[in-house]
C-alpha cells in the first residue's frame, strides 16, 4: 500500500474523523460503495459492448480556417451586440450623441 504503516494509516483515519464527523462516516462508506457498484456495472456493459468504431463516435473534422471564420463570425455578432446595447443605454439616458 505505498509504504503506509499503521502510524500512517491512524493519521489519516483521525483526520477523516475530525473532517467529517464519526455518525457522517457510515453515511459516506455507503455512498462510495454505490459509486463503486454503478461504476463496476457501467464498465462490464461497456466491455460486453465491444470495441468502439468509427461509427460510434461521429464528427466532424475542423479546420483552422473554418474555425478562425467560426470565431470571428462569434465576435462579430458580440460586436454588434454591444454596440446595439451601448446604443439603447444612450437612448435611455437621453444622450443623442453616440
Amino acid at each position: 500500500m505505498a509504504g503506509l504503516g499503521a502510524p500512517e494509516l491512524i493519521v489519516i483515519a483521525i483526520v477523516v474523523i475530525a473532517l467529517f464527523g464519526w455518525k457522517k462516516l457510515p453515511d459516506i462508506a455507503r455512498s462510495v460503495g454505490r459509486s463503486a457498484r454503478v461504476f463496476k456495472s457501467e464498465v462490464e456493459e461497456m466491455k460486453k459492448d465491444g470495441p468502439v468504431s468509427q461509427k460510434t463516435v461521429q464528427g466532424d473534422v475542423i479546420s483552422k480556417d473554418a474555425e478562425r471564420r467560426a470565431a470571428e463570425e462569434r465576435a462579430a455578432e458580440a460586436e454588434r451586440k454591444a454596440a446595439e446595447a451601448r446604443a439603447e443605454v444612450e437612448r435611455l439616458r437621453g444622450d443623442t450623441t453616440v
